[in-house]
């Protein structure tokens, strides 16, 4: 009888020990940080911010969404009105795997695996020397279920710095760095 209770109190242990490991795992994503960069709290509830625009290129589909800061530039009319995007604008773009979805009418073309998740947010003291701009990337290992900070053997390469980005956005200066266009609804 001991011995089913010992099996019983171990079994209920191991659980809420995985269990543990699995709610952390979930919950580590806002402890990662670039090092000396931005960190992925800064995005905090980025998961529920407005679809400013979608991507598809190559493999590869994206959703961009911004949080309530960068929503109401682009309805203001930002960056087509020659205007900078205000200090606390954030956007962030999550990338999937382009895969065809098999049951489905027409076989539309959806996210698959989760590859990344880059964020950029406008701060123009903190980013002076970057446009204004702070830039970041975390990959995700969709077999652990884990983000870590990009580096530089990742495509693009991620510096530890808050200016990965920036390189690539020169060439959308006349419109603040910003490539993507808030689609109408």
């Amino acid at each position: 009888m001991k011995r089913k209770s010992l099996l019983i109190s171990l079994s209920l242990v191991s659980i809420a020990v995985v269990s543990a490991i699995a709610i952390s795992t979930s919950q580590d994503k806002y402890s990662l940080q670039v090092p000396n960069g931005l960190a992925f709290s800064e995005f905090k509830g980025y998961e529920s911010w407005q679809v400013i625009n979608v991507s598809h290129h190559g493999e590869v589909l994206a959703v961009i969404v911004g949080n309530p800061v960068m929503i109401d530039a682009f309805k203001s009319g930002i960056p087509g009105n020659g205007k900078p995007f205000p200090d606390g604008a954030k956007m962030a773009k999550v990338h999937w795997s382009a895969i065809k979805n098999e049951d489905a009418p027409g076989k539309p073309t959806v996210g698959g695996s989760q590859l990344d998740t880059d964020f950029m947010a406008k701060d123009s003291k903190r980013f002076a020397d970057s446009g204004g701009w702070g830039y970041a990337a975390f990959k995700f290992d969709a077999a652990s279920g884990a983000f870590r900070a990009g580096n530089e053997n990742d495509k693009p390469p991620q510096a530890n710095d808050a200016k990965c980005g920036f390189a690539c956005h020169t060439v959308a200066q006349s419109r603040d760095y910003v490539f993507t266009s808030y689609a109408t609804r």
